[in-house]
């Protein structure tokens, strides 16, 4: 599905400061910052917390890379569970997903500078792909001129599977792993969609298929179809405060606990 207006990054109101987030994200994006990162956060150290109290902290957050809208995430998240809720009314775990997706962006509330925690994600330890967006900032990338990380394949097998390759830290990678930890029940297929919807160069531009698996590709139309929801809700409904409520109590609520995920969680 395309549609005309998103992802637009050349005609965007918020074109400067979408293009500092992304040459700051390239220029520090390095193995050695990755796995510094899966430390600092990895160790689930920064407390324990409920769903609804951390989608009161994303409130606060507007995504510096995101060309498409400058709500805040919480409106985002509801716009993409309720479109999704619509279209695949059946896929529960989908609509959840829909919710959640975007809560690992509470590393912003807690410090981290937004290059770190938003934006599309791509691997680390291989050659970086011209399909990322904002490419040409990866030549100030001390992995660029790195003597594995620097050619195609770098540190990876072909073919080896997304599980086995390490993406650039951010928002995904962190609310994935936080998830797998607190021993969330979401079905995988959910799980992949939430931690690789944001892999722009791979599902939509065909970049990294020499280290993809059969099982990562299979998984791709269910990839494009959240995306389709990620994306062309942003221009829907707006709920306001007291709408998200309702919905919370009503649906998302019981989601959680169906999940798994219901109780305070460590993050």
């Amino acid at each position: 599905m395309k549609c005309k207006g998103f992802r637009n990054y050349i005609d965007s109101e918020r074109q400067d400061v979408v293009k500092r987030t992304y040459k700051d994200n390239h220029i520090n994006m390095t193995v050695d910052h990755v796995l510094a990162m899966h430390k600092k956060w990895l160790g689930y150290t920064h407390g324990e917390h409920t769903i609804e109290e951390i989608l009161a902290m994303v409130d606060t957050v507007i995504d510096d890379s995101d060309p498409d809208t400058s709500l805040p995430n919480t409106v985002h998240a509801f716009q993409t569970a309720e479109g999704l809720r619509s279209r695949y009314p059946t896929k529960d775990w989908l609509h959840l997903i829909g919710l959640l997706h975007d809560l690992g962006k509470v590393m912003c509330y807690w410090g981290e500078p937004q290059w770190n925690v938003v934006g599309d994600t791509y691997p680390v330890g291989c050659a970086f792909s011209d399909k990322i967006v904002f490419n040409e900032f990866f030549g100030e990338n001390p992995d660029s001129s790195h003597p594995v990380y620097s050619t195609t394949t770098g540190a990876y097998d072909e073919h080896c599977g997304l599980s086995k390759v390490l993406m650039s830290w951010g928002h995904d990678e962190y609310m994935y792993h936080v998830l797998r930890h607190n021993g969330c029940s979401i079905p995988e297929p959910g799980l992949f969609a939430l931690r690789y919807h944001s892999f722009y160069p791979w599902h939509q531009d065909g970049a990294y298929k020499h280290l993809t698996s059969v099982q990562d590709n299979t998984l791709m139309d269910l990839v494009h179809q959240f995306n389709e929801h990620d994306l062309y809700t942003k221009s829907g409904a707006v709920y306001d405060q007291k709408e998200r409520q309702l919905l919370w109590d009503s649906y998302y609520k019981g989601l959680c606990e169906k999940y798994g995920i219901g109780g305070k969680l460590r993050w």
